[in-house]
């Protein structure tokens, strides 16, 4: 993904935001999931990035499953935090 954006010009969140116009979501349920703005130093970011690239997620997706293996390790994980998401994008069934 990192790749293609760079080679058009774009960066990836527009790149992503391009091509979830094409899916109706209008009626997909919404899960309960909080944002938040993460301030990064720019090698960090390029860091994850590229790590996240490599394992096939997407950089959101990568920074959970870090900050969840951490809590785990740390024993501070919620026992009611929902399991991760499975790679890739839900089937369209979902979005009915």
């Amino acid at each position: 993904m990192l790749t293609i954006c760079k080679d058009e010009g774009r960066t990836a969140d527009r790149k992503m935001e391009n091509s979830m116009n094409t899916i109706d979501t209008t009626t997909a349920p919404v899960p309960a999931r909080k944002a938040m703005l993460l301030r990064l130093d720019p090698a960090v970011h390029r860091a994850l990035a590229l790590w996240a690239e490599e394992d096939s997620r997407s950089l959101n997706s990568h920074i959970e499953l870090l900050l969840r293996a951490d809590l785990t390790e740390t024993n501070r994980m919620p026992a009611d935090a929902l399991p991760l998401r499975r790679p890739g994008r839900p089937p369209l069934t979902s979005y009915r």
